[in-house]
């Protein structure tokens, strides 16, 4: 994978996070359950390592 290639998926992980957190906050004011938006945080997070990672590699 390139640089570049990396830094894109990376930017819009980011922006599919930032949403979902905030879908995750607004439910957990309305006592609304969250276990799916969290655990898709947390692929997202794993996935943000991964790639992070392999930036690193390419440096």
């Amino acid at each position: 994978m390139r640089k570049q290639d990396i830094e894109a998926e990376l930017a819009e992980l980011k922006s599919d996070y930032s949403r979902i957190q905030g879908d995750v906050e607004k439910a957990t004011s309305f006592s609304v359950d969250t276990s799916a938006g969290d655990k898709k945080l947390e692929e997202i997070e794993d996935r943000m390592k991964e790639l992070n990672q392999q930036l690193d590699n390419l440096e």
